[in-house]
């Protein structure tokens, strides 16, 4: 797997306007509300592609096609993506290797293709290729 840039970090969040609180007003990250969601989001950070408050519910929803995370999985804390040519070649990989993968590849409606896995200590890592991020 050729990892070609962190595509975006973001926490996972039980309590999304402390953590707008949080982010925009105590630290200036110039996060903005998309309209219409709760998420939260800046593409305006040098240093970072990408930084978000993605909701629990939303990372499930995401994940999983459901509302609630899944009992049996640990909740994750955040989620970091890393940006990758061929996203299932890279899953491919990771599952010759042992990892247990929690969504496997996909298109999202968005535009980009993702997959998804739990790092041991807890991140919700995103294997992506994100269209809209190369130059």
């Amino acid at each position: 797997m050729n990892i070609k840039f962190v595509a975006g970090f973001a926490p996972i969040v039980t309590n999304l306007d402390a953590s707008r609180a949080f982010y925009k007003e105590m630290l200036s990250v110039p996060i903005e509300f998309e309209d219409g969601s709760d998420y939260t989001a800046t593409d305006d950070m040098d240093g970072l592609r990408h930084f978000g408050l993605w909701t629990l519910r939303d990372a499930a929803r995401s994940v999983f096609d459901q509302d609630e995370w899944p009992s049996d999985v640990p909740i994750p804390q955040g989620t970091i993506e890393f940006d990758v040519e061929d996203v299932a070649e890279a899953v491919s990989e990771l599952k010759a290797k042992g990892a247990d993968i929690l969504q496997d590849t996909r298109v999202e409606p968005w535009g980009q293709t993702t997959a998804r896995l739990l790092s041991p200590e807890g991140l919700l890592i995103g294997i992506t290729y994100t269209p809209w991020m190369r130059s």
